[in-house]
């Protein structure tokens, strides 16, 4: 009995450390695939919607199974981090052999779920996988680069979405807004890192020897302009069928506030390793968000 006990214990421990692994609370980020369909004004259309769920599930799928196998592959250097060394995998929860199972599988069925919704839903969902089995094994420690590797995932999360839906009104300029706010949060996250880490930071990846807090916060300085420049021509450009003239300015602020927020909650409050569950966590984001989301919504959907 008590070997049956003992292996039971092992299989639940194994699959708690996997679904850990798969990280379901970084999934928020997919949820970027529903703006396609938001801002071309058919968010009121079932099958439409059903078709960007299905997707924004094949790229939970997906993005879980890319989660998994980069703790496969950092699995010795995150032994030595002291937040990543409690993960599942570096921790001896979970087995190497049923995480590459698990990355696998997790693959497998997000491209059959995106190629039953069309094929370039297919072909988006591909080049995703393959663009993090590049960060994985080597893009993530090239300097800049790593993180212009990340920011291009939230573009094809954007594009993931255009292709399911038939756009007419969707603005090329939300590409520029999403690419340019993914490298905020992701230069954000480097220069967390290099403060928490130190003197070790080089040890745990090779490019965050390569940076410094100073080069980094001229670099976010750049790209938070950058990125209020872009939304606000957005703003200018909306389509004028759609929202009506100079209306879509109203939720510049929204976006102001965020950016501002989000640099105070790195420079002072020496936060921003995990945006995603930074900005679910920090109420004043999260409340600016979600007036920002409805008034987007009203604007569009309630003229």
């Amino acid at each position: 009995m008590s070997s049956i006990a003992s292996t039971t214990s092992t299989v639940w421990s194994n699959l708690r450390g996997l679904i850990r692994t798969m990280r379901p609370q970084q999934w928020i980020k997919n949820v970027i695939i529903f703006a396609a369909l938001v801002f071309d004004g058919k968010l009121t259309q079932p099958d439409l919607f059903l078709k960007t769920t299905l997707m924004f599930v094949a790229f939970c799928l997906a993005s879980s199974s890319v989660y998994i196998m980069n703790d496969l592959v950092d699995i010795d250097k995150d032994r030595q981090h002291p937040r990543k060394r409690l993960r599942p995998l570096p921790s001896g929860q979970l087995n190497p052999i049923l995480a590459v199972v698990g990355a696998v599988t997790l693959a497998s069925l997000a491209l059959g779920l995106s190629g039953w919704i069309n094929i370039w839903a297919a072909v988006i969902t591909v080049a995703y996988l393959l663009q993090n089995i590049g960060y994985s094994f080597y893009l993530k420690n090239v300097v800049i680069i790593d993180v212009m590797v990340l920011s291009l995932g939230f573009l094809l999360r954007v594009v993931a979405g255009v292709v399911v839906v038939d756009v007419e009104q969707f603005s090329p300029w939300l590409y520029v807004c999403v690419t340019l706010l993914a490298l905020f949060l992701g230069f954000g996250k480097r220069r967390h890192e290099i403060v928490l880490l130190e003197s070790g930071a080089a040890s745990h990846r090779s490019s965050l020897g390569q940076y410094n807090v100073a080069l980094l916060d001229q670099i976010i300085g750049i790209v938070t302009t950058s990125t209020l420049v872009a939304y606000t021509l957005y703003s200018f450009e909306a389509k004028t069928a759609l929202v009506g003239e100079g209306r879509m300015l109203l939720t510049v602020p929204f976006v102001f506030y965020f950016i501002v927020r989000y640099l105070y909650l790195i420079h002072v409050r020496k936060l921003g390793g995990a945006p995603d569950e930074l900005i679910l966590r920090d109420r004043p984001l999260m409340v600016n968000s979600l007036l920002w989301m409805t008034t987007v919504v009203l604007l569009i959907y309630f003229r």
